[in-house]
């Protein structure tokens, strides 16, 4: 079979700019629309897993091993735990046991403020910052107990929805009604540690007037314990009514109970996708429609009809796989590492190999399926009626 060569099809590009610039344009947004709803996916799904450190082990009421914020463990655990279960990590005599109270809370920044977003406050000890490894400070200090101080996480600004400026260190924060100061910044990349505010366990307990923690975090020594010596110690003392559980698998059915939300943002990405291939086969049939008169000359010259029609896949396969590439570079350089708030915290758009390869493999799809319907139609004349079209 006699084939139209590659040139054939670069060069009726260039015969129509402005058809060129709206394939281009059009296969660049339906692209990058991918991009963005696979970033988002990727970049909750990445903050959802990355929490969790391999060897913590979160100790949390009986029942209550689906959400933190609903467990309820008494003050005393932590130091029963450290003096209970053999292999907890430790150094300089600390041990690496950190009873925590995770609450959500309306924060403001000033009482004039109407009303502001829920965010998770968590109440901790010097403890934490040995337990949760992927922590550092980067700006000021821990908060001291009984001072009415907390510590804001790197992408806290984006929860709140203001600027950097507006929580930086000295800033106050209303949080239960009463006035508190920022004195420390850390960072924990990738994870939904960043958009947190902590304080000292005891000050968030007296504002929130509870008395039991939600949790107690642990980190096994891999060489001296495992998960099991965990889980022995909570089935042989009932009374105190623990239940155990890897951190990283805690955070692995969060990501789980978020699924619908990933589906839904796929379902709205592919019914843009739809949207443009139905946009870009309207351009097309356009296009090809006014060259029937070329495409039946093509056949008289003996071209079968099998080797024009590759020829217009070649041509518009091109045109979408440029403007694939041109929304890839939009979305490395635009979208990749923006933060996006929900309800758990913030996170940041992930615009990685495997966002990029599915938005580049849409692009190539939108050419191939789009050019074959209107290159169909038009190859369907008969050869003398091709010639005689206007």
């Amino acid at each position: 079979m006699r084939v139209l060569p590659f040139e054939y099809a670069v060069r009726n590009l260039g015969r129509s700019p402005t058809r060129l610039l709206l394939c281009l344009l059009g296969s660049a947004l339906v692209v990058l629309l991918l991009l963005a709803a696979g970033g988002f996916v990727r970049g909750m799904d990445l903050a959802l897993r990355s929490t969790g450190e391999a060897n913590n082990v979160i100790l949390l009421g009986a029942g209550s091993e689906e959400s933190i914020e609903r467990s309820e463990v008494d003050a005393g655990i932590a130091s029963m735990v450290a003096a209970s279960i053999a292999g907890v990590r430790s150094r300089a005599g600390v041990a690496y046991v950190s009873p925590e109270v995770h609450v959500q809370l309306l924060l403001k920044l000033h009482a004039e403020q109407a009303k502001g977003p829920l965010v998770l406050v968590r109440g901790v000890t010097p403890a934490a910052t040995l337990v949760h490894a992927s922590v550092r400070i980067v700006e000021g200090r821990l908060p001291h107990p009984g001072a009415n101080e907390v510590m804001i996480g790197s992408m806290f600004a984006t929860k709140m929805g203001v600027a950097e400026a507006d929580v930086g260190i000295g800033r106050p924060l209303i949080i239960e009604k009463r006035s508190w100061t920022i004195v420390g910044r850390f960072s924990a990349p990738g994870t939904l540690t960043d958009a947190e505010v902590w304080t000292p366990l005891t000050d968030l307990k007296e504002a929130t007037k509870r008395s039991t923690d939600s949790c107690v975090v642990l980190t096994l020594d891999p060489q001296a314990a495992e998960f099991a010596d965990v889980a022995t110690f909570t089935k042989t003392r009932v009374d105190l009514e623990l239940a155990a559980l890897p951190e990283i698998a805690y955070y692995e059915k969060l990501s789980e109970f978020f699924a619908p939300i990933r589906i839904l943002t796929w379902i709205t990405a592919g019914l843009v996708a739809v949207g443009g291939l139905l946009g870009g086969l309207n351009t097309l049939y356009a296009a090809f429609a006014s060259r029937v008169r070329e495409l039946g000359t093509l056949q008289a010259c003996g071209f079968r009809r099998i080797a024009i029609a590759w020829s217009l896949v070649q041509e518009s396969t091109l045109a979408t796989a440029c403007g694939a590439l041109l929304a890839a570079a939009a979305g490395v350089f635009l979208l990749d590492g923006i933060a996006v708030r929900f309800s758990m915290g913030a996170f940041g758009l992930r615009i990685d190999s495997t966002v990029l390869g599915v938005g580049l493999s849409a692009g190539l799809l939108l050419g191939l399926v789009g050019a074959i319907p209107p290159a169909w139609r038009c190859l369907r004349m008969e050869i003398p009626v091709a010639l005689k079209a206007v």
